[in-house]
């Protein structure tokens, strides 16, 4: 009787070896190996959601009532990738750090626990600045509050300052600061970006690293002593005097909105040569949109919904950044956060989980982002049948 030769399909390689009967033999299973349907394509999307992992302190009240049984699912079958803890006091937001971190922005690239995003120039690249080779900090204008012993910055996405102000607002402290001896470009009407050996290198924090804090120990600092910044602290006062009882800020007050009557500094850096590990980059937001523009990615933004994510047999890694938690977040607004994730869950978990299942995505990674840390996952079609894997989504919580 004829040998028979063997095949099976490897789950793991797809590749074919001589453990299964086949009636065919070797040869005629190589040559018939080409023509055999492909079952899952080689794609895989990266969903980058900033802070969409709330401390384990609040972890109870904002996933009070939540459905998200897609979600669960892909946490519980996926595998840890990566766990930063991060610190109370780091400057830097743990999305900032991951995105500069992959794209090489940061040295060493490694340098997990770093708190350094020298994201302004890649910001101003993106706003249309043109950053070349100087040392550039962004600026925005904000509403500092005046507590019963100390400063609080408001988030300044919370302001709702019109483009006419914010021009406004500009003309009058362009001079003030270019009386300093500082370089200013203005892109865009609420992002501006500073520049000048007058200022130095300085440690600034995320706006909303700062937000609803004493801003005391948020202030930048020079990054080599650690000490205050008298340059810096020069340039705040003589913008913070400039915009003090300015027309467009008592019209403000009268309706019954904050005042814009201060400037905070952060993300100061050089533009640097960086590599980008995706293929696409789909994000609203400058520093990502930057970091794409200078590796030779051409961003755009953030689909609504998996099914409007165009389809692209590109063989590499889809970014996608999504971001509705920002400000339930900084507000302690659980009930929105909640309705956020809900959301969510049928625009992109559901239907990424279908794809799993079908075989039409091949892998999916999430990094979840709190206001520390961050913890990244990925799920393949493989992983889905490893029913006996259990991760609550309560075990990713940061204390």
């Amino acid at each position: 009787m004829a040998a028979r030769a063997w095949l099976k399909i490897s789950t793991r390689d797809g590749k074919a070896d001589t453990s299964a009967p086949s009636p065919h033999g070797r040869a005629s299973v190589d040559a018939l190996w080409p023509t055999m349907p492909t079952i899952m394509h080689v794609h895989h999307l990266h969903l980058l959601l900033p802070f969409a992992l709330p401390s384990a302190a609040d972890a109870a009240t904002a996933l009070h009532g939540l459905e998200s049984a897609a979600l669960d699912k892909l946490l519980a079958r996926a595998t840890l990738a990566e766990r930063v803890v991060g610190e109370d006091f780091q400057r830097t937001l743990p999305h900032e750090r991951w995105i500069a971190r992959s794209f090489g922005a940061v040295t060493p690239a490694d340098q997990r626990y770093a708190d350094d995003a020298p994201l302004a120039p890649f910001m101003l690249l993106a706003d249309g600045g043109t950053p070349g080779d100087a040392l550039w900090a962004c600026i925005e204008p904000v509403h500092v509050r005046i507590a019963h012993d100390h400063l609080v910055l408001i988030d300044p996405d919370t302001l709702g300052v019109h483009t006419e102000e914010a021009r406004a607002l500009f003309g009058t402290a362009r001079p003030v600061i270019e009386d300093l001896g500082v370089a200013l470009q203005a892109p865009t009407p609420l992002r501006w970006y500073v520049s000048g050996e007058a200022l130095g290198a300085l440690a600034g924090a995320s706006p909303l690293r700062a937000t609803g804090r004493n801003i005391e120990i948020w202030l930048p600092h020079e990054a080599r002593t650690g000490e205050r910044s008298r340059a810096w602290m020069k340039l705040q006062n003589e913008v913070q005097m400039a915009w003090f009882e300015h027309p467009l800020n008592l019209a403000r007050e009268s309706r019954g909105l904050p005042a814009i009557n201060s400037i905070w500094l952060h993300g100061q850096g050089k533009l640097r040569p960086v590599k980008s590990p995706f293929v696409r980059v789909m994000s609203d937001a400058a520093a990502t949109r930057g970091l794409a523009l200078a590796a030779g990615v051409a961003p755009s933004m953030s689909p609504e919904s998996f099914a409007s994510l165009a389809k692209d047999d590109a063989q590499g890694t889809t970014l996608v950044e999504l971001n509705p938690f920002s400000a339930p977040f900084i507000e302690q607004d659980w009930m929105r956060w909640n309705a956020s994730l809900q959301e969510l869950e049928g625009a992109w978990f559901a239907p990424a989980l279908q794809a799993l299942t079908d075989g039409s995505l091949g892998r999916l990674s999430l990094t979840l982002c709190g206001d520390t840390g961050s913890v990244t996952l990925s799920v393949t079609r493989a992983d889905l049948r490893k029913f006996w894997r259990r991760r609550p989504i309560a075990s990713l919580f940061i204390e």
